[in-house]
C-alpha cells in the first residue's frame, strides 16, 4: 500500500500562483511515476503533469508554459508549481501513483485538495 496526502490547494485570484505538494509514505518502489490529475465539476477526471523517478516529465496542453512538476526523490515527494493561474484551473487536484508490482502495476490516488482561481 502507498498512501498519498496533498497539500497547498485554496483560492487564488486569476493570474496568482500555487504550489501543491504531495508526499508518499508506504511500499514505495524506487521506480515509480507520480502525478497530478484534476477534476473539475461535471468533467471527467484529467492528467496535468507527470514526473517519473528519473525527471522524465509529460504535461497536458492546457498547463504547459505555467504549470511545472518536480520531485524529490528522497522524500518520496511531488510538487506541481502553477503559475498565471485562470478560473478553468478550478478542480480538485489529485495525487497519483504508479509503480512495479508482482508483474504488473499498482496505482493510488490522494483524497486531492481544492484548487478555486476566483476574483
Amino acid at each position: 500500500q502507498v498512501q498519498l496526502v496533498e497539500s497547498g490547494g485554496g483560492l487564488v485570484q486569476p493570474g496568482g500562483s500555487l504550489r501543491l505538494s504531495c508526499a508518499a509514505s508506504g511500499s514505495i518502489v524506487s521506480l515509480n511515476t507520480m502525478g497530478w490529475y484534476r477534476q473539475a465539476p461535471g468533467k471527467q477526471r484529467e492528467l496535468v503533469a507527470s514526473i517519473t523517478n528519473g525527471g522524465t516529465t509529460n504535461y497536458a496542453d492546457s498547463v504547459k508554459g505555467r504549470f511545472t512538476i518536480s520531485r524529490d526523490n528522497a522524500r518520496n515527494t511531488v510538487y506541481l508549481q502553477m503559475n498565471r493561474l485562470k478560473p478553468e484551473d478550478t478542480a480538485v487536484y489529485y495525487c497519483h501513483y504508479r509503480g512495479p508490482y508482482g508483474s504488473g502495476y499498482a496505482s493510488y490516488w490522494g483524497k486531492g485538495t481544492l484548487v478555486t482561481v476566483s476574483s
